[in-house]
């Protein structure tokens, strides 16, 4: 008779960051690295880029954190097994009781994604090819939120479309990932329209 092992359902998202964030750890990059292993990449880009994403007050690390997001989206394309960070970044904290309401607020959206989402065509988050497109589109997004006027507002679509389509990867369901990837290209799409014509409105006057 051959016994089959039976394996036990991942715990939600929500619950391994949950007991993360309530563990004894320093609540860092590096830490985070460590804790979640090949997970760490997504979840690196939702924390980083949720930064920006929400409407909350960022204490000046809005930029530092879309340049260490984008390390993380090369590393995806390079296809590193693991996420590197240099020294400095991986002491940078990421929670704690500065960053308390943006972490409320992140763990809402997380949680509200898990209720409404499903694996949708999941084998497409096991492919090589995947994790470059994620990589490519990560870039896209991070780009998009960095190089937004200052105090515009105009970061908020981008970095949010990179949250979702994080998500997406880790909840591996698709419809998540595509939403996050129209979102962002609105986002980016706004950028360049209303830079156009502002650019055309200045040569106007001139």
């Amino acid at each position: 008779m051959t016994s089959h092992t039976i394996r036990k359902p991942e715990p939600p998202l929500s619950d391994e960051l949950q007991r993360w964030l309530s563990g004894e750890r320093e609540k860092t990059l590096g830490s985070l690295v460590h804790a979640f292993g090949e997970k760490s990449f997504a979840i690196l880009l939702v924390l980083l880029l949720g930064v920006p994403a929400l409407p909350l007050p960022t204490g000046g690390l809005t930029h530092v954190f879309e340049l260490i997001a984008a390390l993380v989206a090369v590393e995806l394309i390079s296809g590193r097994p693991e996420v590197w960070l240099p020294r400095r970044w991986r002491a940078l904290e990421v929670a704690g009781p500065r960053r308390e309401r943006f972490i409320l607020a992140l763990m809402r959206l997380i949680r509200r994604l898990e209720r409404h989402s499903r694996p949708r065509l999941r084998f497409l988050f096991h492919l090589r090819f995947s994790d470059t497109a994620f990589g490519l589109v990560a870039v896209a997004g991070t780009a998009g939120a960095f190089f937004a006027p200052p105090f515009s507002g105009l970061d908020t679509l981008p970095a949010l479309g990179i949250v979702v389509v994080a998500l997406g990867v880790l909840l591996e369901d698709f419809l998540v990932a595509l939403t996050g990837m129209v979102l962002g290209a609105t986002g980016i799409a706004l950028e360049l329209a209303l830079g156009a014509a502002a650019f055309h409105g200045l040569a106007s006057i001139l």
